[in-house]
């Protein structure tokens, strides 16, 4: 379960990071906005983010597990990412705005499920080992986000080359995020699945040398 989660924690950050260099350029190139008025949509994304970590703070307490959060929170990120890929055809920035906003909410209900399923397997196992998973799976982000982001801005590049459209070109890494947000939903539910597994088997197992006493 740890593995697989670390698996996850990389893919989903790698995901997320590759769009920090190019939502905003796309915006100018595909809408036609100031410079300024692409720092604005960034900030809406954010401020999505943060409604969406406060919304599945609150209701992640009451209902579901935090990985089951993790990845709807993941799954709804790929959908945001097909719709910022549609957003051009429209071409309005209404449309653009709220689809980024949806995308900052998805991505928010992803970081505080994948944060909050972290803490939480760092620690239940018991076996003293907690540092070392909580370091695999800082380094694990860490390095995704700084591998995604070079990844995204390069990606834009090379598919702008091979399409011969700077729009297209943008298109093509949105796409591919929704991909690596679909696999890491995937990854996600296995871990807990797996986790979940394992927690059964050792009780059935401490439960073996009672049932088998005369």
């Amino acid at each position: 379960a740890a593995r697989l989660f670390a698996w996850f924690g990389f893919l989903s950050m790698f995901a997320y990071s590759a769009q920090a260099l190019i939502l905003e350029p796309f915006a100018g190139v595909a809408f036609g906005m100031t410079p300024g008025e692409s720092t604005q949509l960034s900030g809406m994304h954010h401020g999505g983010v943060l409604a969406g970590m406060v919304a599945t703070a609150l209701l992640g307490a009451r209902r579901g597990q935090l990985r089951q959060w993790a990845a709807a929170g993941c799954a709804l990120s790929a959908l945001a990412y097909v719709a910022l890929v549609a957003t051009p055809l429209g071409g309005s920035r209404g449309v653009l705005t709220l689809v980024v906003v949806a995308l900052g909410a998805a991505n928010g209900m992803f970081a505080i499920g994948s944060i909050g399923s972290m803490m939480a397997l760092t620690g239940d196992a018991g076996d003293g080992r907690a540092g070392l998973r909580l370091g695999v799976f800082g380094a694990a982000q860490a390095l995704a986000y700084a591998v995604g982001t070079m990844t995204g801005a390069a990606g834009v590049d090379l598919a702008r080359s091979l399409l011969a459209s700077a729009v297209r070109g943008y298109q093509a890494v949105f796409l591919a995020e929704a991909l690596l947000f679909v696999g890491a939903a995937w990854l996600a539910l296995r871990s807990a699945s797996r986790e979940r597994g394992t927690a059964v088997f050792r009780r059935r197992a401490e439960l073996l040398p009672a049932v088998l006493q005369p």
